[in-house]
């Protein structure tokens, strides 16, 4: 009787065992919504980390001044990601979309997630062009809101995302949540693309134009395009973002340029 009741006793400390183990592994899993909503910021701030680890970058900067503090730019850029990753959590749940009705394996396939990345890409650029245009053209939308974000005249890696709350809020989230929507991709496939247009948005906002960058090589729209935009005198030009200019050369703002180098350092995109 006792050996029996220890064999039960045994597998009653094993099933409480088991229990524990796959509570704790449930407690550890992160959701892919969560990944989606969380690993852009981190990659964000490694990507800006990139660029200001090597310091000024003199012998390839495209500026040398500027109207806003680094400090006020790192704040800011917090307050924005603490409001985004809230309402990013909120959306993942009113949206849902676990593949677009496909399934994982289809959702998850490489020639499903490019179509995806490509949809996303499209909508992202319309949505940003239309809003980023309307918010210069409305006198009152850029005074109280988008001036904001042209303080930055030299833009910093970590300042891509330096806005007023309610821009970033028309830009990002809408324009991120209609990108994640129509294109279908599911929550894990949205951590990839976002992570991308992170780091695409962050090299845009670099300042700088380093020899043999991808992004330079690939995308028409770069950190010397969207720097033409970030002059004084250009903000009536060069608004498509982030990755294409076929939206600036269909409404007749595209402004073409030729980028020199200046005798003290660094590079100059001329207008012509």
């Amino acid at each position: 009787m006792s050996g029996s009741s220890n064999a039960i006793n045994f597998l009653a400390v094993s099933s409480s065992s088991s229990s524990h183990l796959c509570s704790t592994k449930m407690a550890l899993a992160i959701s892919d919504e969560l990944l989606a909503t969380f690993v852009p910021i981190v990659v964000y701030w490694i990507y800006s980390a990139f660029y200001m680890s090597f310091g000024s970058f003199d012998n390839y900067r495209l500026h040398s001044k500027n109207l806003v503090s680094k400090a006020n730019v790192i704040k800011n850029v917090l307050f924005q990601q603490t409001i985004q990753s809230t309402l990013a959590i909120v959306l993942y749940r009113v949206i849902g979309n676990e593949g677009g009705g496909a399934s994982k394996s289809q959702s998850n396939s490489i020639t499903v997630m490019a179509g995806q990345f490509i949809i996303a890409m499209f909508v992202s650029d319309t949505w940003q062009y239309f809003m980023h245009r309307y918010f210069h053209h409305n006198k009152f939308l850029y005074r109280h809101f988008h001036s904001h974000h042209h303080k930055l005249v030299v833009p910093y890696a970590f300042g891509a995302i330096y806005n007023h709350p309610l821009e970033a809020f028309v830009f990002d989230i809408i324009g991120g949540a209609l990108s994640y929507s129509i294109s279908g991709m599911s929550p894990r496939t949205s951590m990839y693309f976002f992570s991308f247009v992170t780091i695409k948005s962050v090299d845009d906002h670099c300042g700088v134009w380093l020899p043999g960058n991808l992004f330079h090589i690939f995308f028409n729209n770069n950190s010397a395009y969207h720097d033409v935009h970030h002059y004084l005198y250009g903000g009536k030009y060069n608004f498509s973002q982030p990755f294409f200019v076929m939206w600036d050369r269909i409404m007749g703002t595209y402004m073409p340029y030729s980028l020199e180098k200046r005798a003290e350092g660094g590079f100059e995109a001329k207008t012509y």
